[in-house]
């Protein structure tokens, strides 16, 4: 059977493998970043007029910091917004694409008299979605509310899995991700298993800071979780 590794933090990865499940591909969960949220006082929602979420930990962070979910909540992308939907924000709006595709939707669907947007950003962000914002003459209140850390060293599950040639492929979501994975594996002595299995990038990005070392590279159409699993379907079926 396939056994691709999923590198994002387990809370993200679960539904994930439960897709790869029902295409009959297995999974070894292998988190590269720990996720903690940043103490605060609640967030002042009354000038605002609705939240920007780049990610699902920044929606979780979000949702630890204020109760109203009552305010338009603009995603990055599919599986963000989901995360949102899920915790109970009432109104979820999904780019379907990057920090780009977000600024682009929200600057055409709002208008920056209305109030400010607050950005739940993390202690590491993508892109410059404040800037772009701002430049297009939106307030944007951006506050780190959560830390995402890299690991020290391969979870011991995944350094197993790859000595012993178990795994085919390699997910991974974010640049800092794939160049922590590339790292941690030079350190374990596993370059050369880099060489036989595919890397299966969310974007050009992605793809980019993992290097050169892979068998294949595969890049998603679009940078979304759906648009990754699809190309990991046309891959083995």
């Amino acid at each position: 059977m396939t056994r691709l590794l999923l590198t994002r933090p387990e809370e993200d990865s679960l539904g994930l493998r439960d897709a790869l499940a029902a295409m009959n591909i297995d999974s070894v969960i292998a988190p590269l970043l720990q996720i903690e949220n940043i103490p605060g006082p609640d967030i002042a929602t009354d000038v605002l007029q609705g939240f920007l979420v780049t990610s699902a930990n920044g929606v979780r962070a979000l949702a630890a910091r204020t109760k109203n979910r009552d305010l338009p909540v603009y995603a990055v992308g599919d599986a963000t917004a989901r995360a949102a939907r899920d915790i109970g924000f009432g109104s979820v709006t999904s780019a379907a694409g990057d920090v780009d595709d977000l600024a682009i939707l929200v600057a055409h669907a709002c208008d920056a008299g209305d109030g400010a947007f607050y950005h739940a950003a993390g202690t590491v962000s993508a892109g410059d979605l404040s800037g772009r914002l701002t430049a297009a003459g939106f307030e944007v209140i951006r506050e780190k509310i959560y830390e995402a850390t890299t690991v020290d060293h391969l979870p011991d599950l995944a350094r197993m899995a790859l000595a012993e040639g178990a795994i085919n492929g390699v997910v991974i979501f974010s640049p800092r991700t794939a160049q922590t994975f590339v790292d941690r594996a030079v350190a374990a002595g596993l370059i050369a298993v880099i060489a036989e299995m595919k890397l299966f990038a969310l974007s050009q990005n992605v793809s980019d800071a993992a290097g050169n070392a892979w068998g294949e590279m595969i890049v998603a159409d679009v940078p979304t979780q759906e648009s990754l699993l699809n190309a990991i379907r046309t891959c083995y079926y």
